[in-house]
């Protein structure tokens, strides 16, 4: 239950889960973890990261996320512990500007995620943005209308027909 999107409509938490399990099929390297499906509470970002670097202390945690959210991490809940347990994978995004040690970095990002801009501790990955996202997929969904091709896996695709999810 992202506790920062409690307003929004989600599948249930064990869908999502099994979504995942049927993108990720192929890749035998990844593996999908339940541990935020045993709370019975919101999760946290930097309690899942804590719990992963007690299991796993020898592992270096990458966290990836959007450059929409890193433009927003400084609001998310104990960000600063998170940037001590994991390194920062930042992916651009449609509409939003990557940044990097070499970029202007926007105006109004917190001084702990500068200097770590600068320090080089996160790292930002140019990829072939899609131009798509959850919320475009959730309202296609909702309006019966198809998926493109390449927006999702195919699997997902029919798992989300065959559930009727976000109807």
């Amino acid at each position: 239950s992202p506790p920062h999107k409690r307003r929004r409509s989600f599948a249930p938490a064990l869908a999502r889960y099994a979504m995942v399990e049927l993108a990720l099929l192929d890749h035998t390297e990844v593996v999908v973890s339940t541990h935020e499906l045993t709370l019975d509470r919101p999760a946290y970002t930097v309690e899942t990261l804590a719990h992963f670097r007690a299991a796993e202390p020898a592992s270096e945690l990458f966290l990836i996320l959007g450059a929409d959210s890193f433009l927003e991490f400084s609001t998310w809940v104990r960000w600063r512990e998170i940037l001590d347990l994991a390194r920062l994978v930042v992916l651009t995004r449609p509409g939003f500007q990557t940044v990097d040690a070499t970029a202007e970095v926007p105006p109004g990002l917190a001084p702990e995620l500068r200097a770590a801009v600068a320090a080089g501790d996160v790292h930002f990955v140019e990829n072939a943005p899609l131009p798509v996202s959850s919320t475009e997929v959730r309202r296609r969904l909702a309006a019966g209308e198809a998926i493109p091709d390449g927006w999702l896996a195919p699997r997902v695709v029919r798992y989300l027909s065959k559930y009727r999810l976000y109807r």
